[in-house]
């Protein structure tokens, strides 16, 4: 952003929740789907690591609790990263014509991709976890994992936005049909922890 002739660089994660809802509702900020998502995901790792707190010390255990943060924190990034990867696509908007528009595509929906591959990967970890987590405290994975779908499906919302009006064919489908089985994937996850803490809280 150019600011009195100088280039001010934001930092989108560390904003104010006041200030980065307030960004995320204007059409003309650089912030978009990606960024709401990366912080959604990170609020459902931080959710499973506070669950996994309360699992039985043990190997398996810190290996969890280990990759949930190295999780939470990642999603934290790409608050900032999902900015980046669409500088393309803005300029070629601007810019370009209907060639560079389409070969930006795909690097604009990188973040979303990110995040529903590692969401899947938070709700293979919730599993185990739902094994190992008290009764008393597994609606903290319950609240994880619905969060965690939350982040997939919005991002699927982008990329499929994102990829309906390319000219290649073979890349819509491919990428239609690698959501479809990602989110199969999930549905039979978080059906399998649900129904865990469903018998839990109710």
């Amino acid at each position: 952003m150019l600011e009195n002739g100088k280039i001010i660089i934001e930092v989108y994660r560390e904003k104010k929740p006041e200030d980065f809802t307030k960004l995320l509702s204007d059409k003309s900020a650089r912030i978009e789907t990606g960024s709401a998502s990366a912080l959604t995901a990170a609020q459902a790792a931080a959710l499973a690591l506070r669950a996994a707190a309360f699992a039985p010390e043990g190997e398996r255990t810190d290996y969890l609790r280990r990759n949930l943060e190295i999780l939470r924190g990642y999603m934290i990034n790409l608050i900032d990263e999902d900015v980046k990867c669409r500088a393309p696509m803005r300029r070629a908007l601007r810019e370009g014509g209907v060639s560079e528009i389409d070969a930006c595509r795909h690097p604009a929906c990188a973040i979303n991709e990110e995040i529903i591959g590692m969401m899947l990967q938070l709700l293979d970890f919730a599993l185990e976890l739902s094994e190992l987590v008290p009764e008393t405290e597994l609606h903290y994975l319950g609240e994880s994992v619905k969060l965690a779908k939350a982040a997939m499906d919005i991002s699927r919302s982008y990329i499929l936005n994102t990829v309906k009006p390319s000219r290649d064919e073979t890349y819509k489908f491919v990428t239609r049909r690698e959501n479809e089985i990602s989110f199969e994937a999930a549905e039979k996850t978080v059906g399998a922890i649900m129904q865990k803490v469903a018998s839990a809280i109710n």
